[in-house]
């Protein structure tokens, strides 16, 4: 398979289609470092898109342009780079390949009809690039393989293909093969040398001919095996050649179809090594001609803003507007810039859209339904926006002033609005609480968290009432960092992290009385309220059950539900560690009233200085909130998180074997415990493992904690 087409693309100008066979969606996915930014590099200096390829460790590539990605010298967010091919538009989606960056990963999925899985021939395959080939098979999205690095010292080609037809099972097999500076292709079983800068075709070496026929024998038998056409494997084992340009052409059916999945190698020169660029003609190959149209992909559902049915929705230029914001960024110097996946009809520029976004009010966001007028329209390289004049069905582009757009809405016609169903994110599970540093940046942190939250499915700003605190529920670490830096250096507010308050409560450890006396007499209307409170614990679940056993109007009638409304109140400010007061009966028993200085406001203080007096008595128990835990881990390390979880005061429920060499453990294990089980977890599971976890119930906190919490909230 050799090259077909030379640079179509000039440097700085836009390219623009008009038809959806016309363009290739491609979102390249795999661990960190493996060489998807600068493999994009390559293939935009191979189509001429760019003069010169950049360097991640520089920050001059064209997907890293984020300040956070040059100082980090990876990539953080999810990336447009068009190219042109011949006649075809290739959209190149740079995924992060940190598992933190998973929301921006997800996007680039769901913008896609086809996946590009980048291996590093010297690291081989990591867990979460196997879970995400998973995914992409569930939804059934065509794959490609390409192995990078093939240069290096330490890079293996081999090693790595076995790595991949380990990790991804059956129809994963090389259509090329490494020898030095030459790539064998194994159905045309030609030679192409890069040795010299460019692609020479040549004949193979004698030596090489022995692993030709065994690896394109494979080959052969494995696209046969995809084949619609039934005779082909009857020809081939009677001995008949078989044709070169049928096998192609059913090879890339096969790849279309998302049943086969080739593999292909490259290098590209990095650091010190000055040797050539390996493979782009033939990667590009694959991209433009086996990689399916929007028109070969399906269509996400598309039902109407209220949930019902909508009309069939295709790929076509000419229909109603669907499409969907995959990406939101805010620029505090040029606004909002939405990126967006067309699936129907055309955007153009200055006409007046419909915005939808629901279903993610838990995370922060609103639901909404508002029309916009749509700015501009361009295609993003980099930093630059190169302006276009329509984005048609099927392709991505970015819009400029839709000033109520997030991350995930769907953008339809003003008179006929529809809704495209959520992709699925997942749940961000590490709490940090944040507060303002000065009160200058309290006044400007509710607008920027507004903003992050927007660009961010996988963000959920929590403001916890019952702890008063700020929290930001995150995907890890480096997730944390990056919004904090945003904050920052984006919208100049200062914040500082807190620890994280768990939301007790406290309950009585056995029965007592307790006297509530407010009297002052300071000239003029005084204040008069004496009350006796009988307090016991109830059940967990009971809340307050408040019992009324006055007898001869010791207390007015009309004063009882001041006492009772007196304890409420301080039952919500506890007694200990200022954590609300559940589970309790206050029986109030007897106590005194004055003619003219008792009032609901006396009685109300009584109230509550009567539980308090009691609460003096006995032990009072801090209550901890204790959560059912789902964790989904490879069989190879369930014997440490059942271990782990075991330490940190959880109980195993049991666990389920589940396909795919996988075990979901199932226990309860206090939330003070977990708090940064997210990051415990992955550390514990070299990435691969997952985890949910939902409220159970609360229980009694041990002794020796108690007095750790109290001491801590008197700090406070």
């Amino acid at each position: 398979m050799a090259d077909k087409a030379s640079a179509q693309a000039a440097a700085g100008r836009a390219p623009e289609v008009d038809q959806p066979d016309q363009v290739r969606n491609i979102v390249l996915v795999g661990h960190s470092g493996a060489g998807k930014t600068t493999l994009v590099e390559a293939l935009l200096a191979a189509t001429g898109t760019i003069q010169r390829p950049g360097r991640v460790e520089d920050g001059s590539t064209v997907s890293d342009y984020d300040e956070a990605e040059q100082r980090q010298s990876r990539s953080v967010n999810l990336a447009l780079a068009p190219l042109m091919h011949g006649t075809i538009k290739v959209n190149l989606l740079d995924a992060p390949g940190y598992a933190d960056f998973v929301g921006d990963l997800r996007a680039g999925l769901r913008a896609a009809d086809a996946a590009l899985f980048v291996v590093s021939a010297v690291d081989g395959v990591d867990g979460l690039t196997r879970m995400l080939w998973e995914e992409c098979a569930a939804v059934g999205l065509p794959r490609a393989v390409v192995i990078t690095k093939i240069d290096q010292q330490r890079g293996d080609f081999d090693d790595a293909l076995v790595a991949c037809q380990d990790a991804f099972g059956e129809g994963v097999l090389p259509c090329y093969f490494p020898t030095g500076e030459t790539l064998v292709g194994l159905l045309s079983q030609r030679c192409f040398d890069y040795s010299s800068g460019s692609q020479v075709e040549c004949d193979p070496d004698p030596s090489l001919l022995e692993r030709i026929e065994e690896q394109r024998g494979a080959l052969i038998e494995g696209i046969i095996q995809e084949s619609e056409d039934e005779s082909l494997m009857d020809r081939y084992l009677s001995g008949d050649e078989l044709d070169v340009k049928a096998l192609i052409d059913d090879m890339e059916k096969a790849v279309s179809r998302g049943s086969f999945y080739p593999v292909l190698a490259t290098a590209v020169p990095h650091g010190d090594n000055p040797g050539p660029v390996i493979g782009m003609a033939e990667l590009l190959e694959v991209i433009t001609q086996a990689f399916p149209s929007p028109l070969e992909h399906g269509i996400p559902s598309v039902t109407t803003t209220d949930g019902k049915p909508a009309p069939e929705v295709t790929c076509d230029p000419n229909g109603p507007l669907v499409a969907e914001v995959i990406k939101t960024t805010s620029d505090p110097y040029v606004g909002r810039i939405s990126l967006v996946r067309v699936f129907s009809g055309t955007i153009r520029p200055d006409t007046v859209v419909h915005v939808s976004g629901h279903g993610l009010e838990d995370r922060g966001h609103e639901d909404h339904d508002v029309d916009e007028k749509v700015g501009a329209l361009s295609s993003p390289l980099g930093k630059a926006q190169r302006t276009i004049s329509q984005c048609v069905a099927g392709d991505v582009c970015a819009v400029a002033k839709l000033t109520k757009a997030e991350s995930g809405d769907t953008i339809s016609e003003k008179d006929r609005p529809l809704l495209i169903a959520p992709w699925t994110m997942p749940e961000p599970l590490l709490p940090v609480a944040i507060r303002a540093t000065s009160k200058a940046d309290e006044d400007k942190l509710s607008q920027a968290l507004g903003r992050l939250v927007a660009e961010d499915p996988t963000l959920r700003l929590e403001n916890n009432a019952e702890t008063r605190q700020l929290v930001l529920w995150c995907m890890g670490e480096a997730h944390t960092d990056l919004l904090l830096d945003r904050l920052k250096t984006r919208y100049g507010v200062e914040v500082e992290t807190v620890g994280l308050r768990v939301p007790l409560r406290e309950t009585f450890g056995g029965r007592a009385q307790g006297l509530g006396r407010h009297v002052k007499q300071s000239g003029g209307h005084g204040q008069f309220g004496i009350c006796h409170l009988e307090v016991e614990p109830l059940p967990s679940g009971g809340g307050l059950d408040f019992v009324d056993k006055i007898v001869g109007g010791v207390v007015p009638r009309q004063f009882i539900p001041s006492v009772e409304k007196g304890v409420r109140a301080q039952m919500e400010r506890g007694v200990l560690a200022g954590y609300p007061m559940v589970d309790i009966r206050v029986t109030l028993y007897d106590g005194k009233a004055h003619s003219v200085d008792s009032s609901d406001v006396a009685f109300q203080m009584a109230g509550g200085l009567g539980l308090k007096d009691a609460a003096s008595k006995v032990p009072v128990l801090l209550l901890e909130p204790v959560d059912e835990v789902s964790v989904l881990v490879a069989d190879d390390y369930v014997g440490a998180v059942m271990s782990d979880l075991s330490s940190r005061r959880g109980r195993v429920l049991g666990t389920e074997s589940i396909a795919g060499g996988r075990t979901l453990v199932r226990a309860e294990v206090p939330q003070l415990e977990i708090i940064r089980y997210a990051i415990d977890l992955r550390s514990m599971s070299q990435g691969t493992g997952t985890f949910n976890r939902n409220f159970l119930r609360y229980d009694p906190l041990p002794s020796h904690l108690i007095e750790k919490v109290t001491a801590a909230a008197k700090q406070e």
